[in-house]
């Protein structure tokens, strides 16, 4: 098939014709995707079914998934505007002859770094409010007013109301390193959440949206009867494209492009259904036709890195974290797991689950390439202390791997540990501990987004590392010694046959032994064979 050299003209050629459409780049409102002409992955039906099953809801999402997007969809539907919706799901399943008001609450703009700040933003939102349905505010605080607009406006229409709350959580999170601020944003919010249990009456439908999750007890206190569906497998893919969207929507983007390429680096966002692109960085990849980390660069989770670093997580473990359903649901300004903080960010998606009577336990890993390679670069400078180090010795490593040059692995890596300052040794806690010399190891081979297997398991027992690389399989073994080498790593691979596993694969099998040294903080031992 062919692309029209101008998407807006017929094709003189007889082959089929490619219909190629405008990106929805940044754009977060049906009616410009739908008038406008850009691409629009239908996401009505999954609407139609929630209001057709129940009343309040919340869902949380990491940033940039399309819950924005989202949220107008059902504006529109509420407000009957059957044109948007011609040829969608929606068209013939909604009752258009039927329309109600929607107050829509949004904290997605700018940054709300106090109570002030955030009393100013709710300040302008429920005057804006109260404007569009012609009304005068009556009192002087922003619950009291949020609880009239909502009574004065059903009486007023002679419509239940719609209330749409979208990034609930970020005034929160903009300042969640400063927990006094915190918690009294918290508060604020907290207020305003607790007018919803008080309005039931006059509302229609209700559906909050935001990254984390905070605990009912501390956010929404009384609203008990809210739905969660974040992890709901009829809704994994309320937001995101998926594989089926991608080969049918955006299939005149795809000439040109590596597809299993595009599946790896973007595709596996999952909770518990269909797996999903994250939006923002596939339609950057259509714009740009180049693989980069366009989503991790929106947001470096500076928090998250320092969080990761103080509790001295051991980094190859990231992508294999076992948790249960409540500790990932677990999230307040105090108590701040880190396994919630990753999955809910979207550094980290669901893997399986396993079933018990009464609670399940998930399995973790990354989503894709982009979040594992640009989540261990970042990891990486942080485990080193210097920002601008690891990109060079990165680019050579896999230049290295490829010319199988052993000698030169060792140089890179003993010259990488040499680089780091004593000083912030002494500093950082986490370097006293053998976890830090095997973290650091592995998140160069998992930054440049390589096949990894942590913990590999045979019959006798646990490669350390396996890298499946360029038709050649390497195993790793690390011991950390005194001073001197022992070959004790290399000599366990052998003893314990290890390379065994591979042998069927017919291809080169290299076992490394390196050995680390606490009192010079580099590696002594460095040694290879070849089978």
């Amino acid at each position: 098939m062919t692309i029209s050299a101008d998407p807006l003209l017929p094709s003189t050629s007889d082959a089929p014709v490619l219909r190629r459409r405008r990106l929805p780049l940044g754009i977060q409102t049906l009616r410009e995707i739908i008038e406008e002409g850009h691409y629009y992955v239908d996401k009505t039906a999954i609407a139609v079914d929630l209001v057709a099953r129940g009343k309040y809801y919340f869902l949380s999402r990491p940033r940039r998934l399309g819950k924005s997007l989202f949220l107008d969809t059902l504006k529109e539907l509420f407000e009957g505007n059957q044109k948007l919706f011609v040829g969608l799901a929606a068209e013939s399943r909604w009752d258009w002859s039927v329309r109600y008001p929607v107050l829509r609450i949004s904290f997605g703009a700018g940054v709300l770094g106090s109570v002030a700040d955030l009393g100013q933003s709710l300040h302008q939102q429920l005057t804006s409010l109260e404007r569009t349905f012609g009304l005068q505010a009556e009192y002087p605080d922003a619950r009291s007013r949020f609880k009239e607009l909502i009574s004065r406006v059903a009486r007023q229409t002679g419509q239940r109301v719609v209330v749409l709350v979208d990034e609930y959580d970020k005034p929160i999170l903009d300042r969640i390193e400063q927990s006094e601020i915190a918690k009294d944003i918290r508060e604020v919010l907290k207020d305003i959440y607790s007018v919803l249990k008080d309005s039931d009456a006059y509302l229609k439908f209700v559906f909050l949206t935001g990254v984390s999750k905070f605990s009912k007890v501390s956010l929404f206190s009384g609203l008990n009867n809210l739905n969660d569906i974040t992890l709901d497998a009829r809704y994994s893919d309320i937001c995101g494209y998926t594989d089926a969207d991608v080969d049918s929507v955006f299939a005149p983007e795809l000439p040109g492009l590596d597809r299993q390429q595009i599946r790896d680096w973007y595709n596996g966002y999952n909770w518990l259904g269909t797996s999903v692109y994250n939006p923002f960085g596939l339609l950057q990849l259509f714009d740009k036709r180049k693989i980069k980390p366009y989503w991790f660069e929106t947001g470096t989770p500076t928090f998250l890195i320092k969080l990761l670093l103080q509790r001295q997580q051991f980094t190859p473990d990231l992508g294999r974290i076992v948790a249960s359903e409540a500790l990932l649901s677990t999230f307040d300004v105090d108590n701040i797991p880190a396994e919630a903080l990753l999955f809910q960010a979207g550094y980290l998606t669901i893997d399986s689950c396993a079933e018990m009577p009464g609670r399940t336990r998930y399995t973790l890993k990354y989503p894709n390439l982009e979040v594992q390679t640009a989540l261990n670069d970042c990891l990486l400078q942080s485990l080193c202390g210097q920002p601008n180090m690891p990109g060079a010795y990165i680019s050579r490593l896999y230049d290295l791997l490829q010319a199988q040059d052993f000698a030169g692995l060792k140089d890179l890596f003993h010259a990488f540990y040499a680089s780091i300052a004593h000083d912030w040794y002494r500093k950082n806690e986490l370097a006293g501990y053998e976890g830090y010399y095997v973290s650091i190891f592995y998140s160069y081979f998992a930054a440049l987004g390589l096949d990894l297997r942590l913990e590999d398991p045979t019959s006798f027992g646990r490669i350390d590392l396996t890298l499946l690389f360029n038709g050649q399989v390497f195993l790793f073994e690390f011991k950390v010694v005194e001073l001197a080498p022992q070959g004790q790593a290399l000599q366990q691979i052998k003893d314990r046959g290890y390379a065994d596993k591979y042998r069927a694969r017919g291809e080169p099998i290299h076992l490394v032994g390196v050995e680390f040294s606490k009192q010079s903080r580099n590696i002594v031992g460095f040694e290879v064979q070849t089978l």
